[in-house]
């Protein structure tokens, strides 16, 4: 099993949610070859940031909505990803803490067999803290799942 020299779909995810909309033709390419889906979540309820990147999947078709398996193997990429958010500890408002992320979904191949199907990759970028403006910091995760 070989990982494809095209298409990686964590780096891509990361790229997507760490950079502005301007800034990403240089991975223009690299976006032919997968599916996407950027956006936006600022909570302290970690169930807010979850519901936030399905429907944005759902709504720009990087999962089939009535497809168990894709909403499956979103969620635990999303679960994965948020573990880097948080230091490995998901929890926000239980915590006194809340995050404004950037979000980005990424489907693709990245494996050169057909058999190996189809992975999906959530990446956030953003801030974690107290909920009091100025006192966050930068925090970053990075979550993959076959589907």
């Amino acid at each position: 099993m070989t990982v494809s020299q095209t298409v990686y779909i964590g780096k891509i995810a990361m790229l997507l949610s760490a950079l502005e909309s301007d800034d990403l033709g240089f991975i223009s390419e690299d976006l032919e070859h997968v599916s996407y889906c950027q956006g936006k979540a600022g909570s302290m309820e970690v169930q807010k940031v979850i519901a936030a990147v399905e429907t944005a999947a759902k709504r720009n078709g990087i999962i089939a909505e009535n497809v168990y398996r894709e909403t499956h193997a979103l969620y635990h990429a999303i679960l994965e990803s948020l573990q880097g958010v948080t230091r490995g500890q998901i929890g926000v408002g239980n915590m006194m803490r809340t995050v404004g992320l950037r979000f980005a979904v990424v489907r693709g191949k990245p494996y050169d067999r057909k058999e190996e199907g189809e992975w999906i990759a959530v990446a956030f970028y953003g801030t974690i803290g107290a909920p009091v403006k100025g006192l966050e910091h930068e925090t970053f995760g990075l979550g993959i799942n076959h589907i």
